[in-house]
C-alpha cells in the first residue's frame, strides 16, 4: 500500500496536471481538428496519373497527434508526427524517412488549406520547404510540396493527389 501511494505521488509530481488527475485530454479544442480532412488511408497519384505511393494518416495520443506513414513501391518510406501547438497557435510537423531526412515544418490553416513551412540544412545549403494540403470538393486532397532552388526561387518538388482508399 505504501508503494502505491508513493507511485501516485511521483506520477502526480511529473505528469501534467490534467493527466495526473485523470481529466480529459487537452486536445479537444476545434483547432486540433483543422487537419482532420487528411485522416484516412490514401492512394497518392502524380499529375500524370501514375501511383506515387500509399499514405496512411491516423489520429494518436488521445487525438493530440496525427501520425502519417508513407510508402512507395520502390522502397521509399517515411513518417511524420503532426500536432497543434496551442501555446503558439501553430501546427507543427516532424518528418523523417529511410533516406535520413529530417524536416521540421510549422504553419497553419489558411483559406481552407493547411500550409506548413520550414528549412532543412544550414547556412548557404539551407533549403526552404513549403507544403500545402488542399481538400477538394470531390473528397480528394492535393499536396503541393515546393522547395527553393540554389537561387532561392520556389520550385515544385512534388504534386500529388490523394484518393481515399478507406476512412
Amino acid at each position: 500500500m505504501k508503494g502505491r501511494r508513493l507511485m501516485a505521488m511521483l506520477l502526480a509530481a511529473v505528469l501534467p496536471a490534467g493527466l495526473a488527475s485523470g481529466a480529459p485530454p487537452a486536445c479537444t479544442d476545434s483547432a486540433y481538428r483543422q487537419f482532420d480532412f487528411w485522416l484516412g488511408e490514401w492512394q497518392v497519384f502524380k499529375p500524370d496519373g501514375t501511383v506515387a505511393g500509399i499514405n496512411v494518416i491516423t489520429r494518436r495520443y488521445d487525438g493530440c497527434v496525427l501520425h502519417e506513414r508513407y510508402t512507395t513501391a520502390r522502397g521509399y518510406a517515411g513518417e511524420s508526427l503532426n500536432t497543434y501547438d496551442a501555446a503558439r497557435q501553430r501546427w507543427h510537423q516532424t518528418w523523417v524517412d529511410n533516406g535520413g531526412t529530417l524536416l521540421l515544418l510549422e504553419g497553419g490553416l489558411r483559406g481552407g488549406r493547411m500550409i506548413l513551412e520550414g528549412a532543412a540544412g544550414a547556412g548557404s545549403t539551407a533549403v526552404r520547404h513549403r507544403i500545402t494540403w488542399t481538400p477538394n470538393a470531390d473528397g480528394t486532397v492535393r499536396q503541393l510540396w515546393e522547395s527553393t532552388d540554389a537561387a532561392g526561387a520556389w520550385t515544385v518538388a512534388f504534386d500529388g493527389r490523394y484518393r481515399r482508399v478507406r476512412r
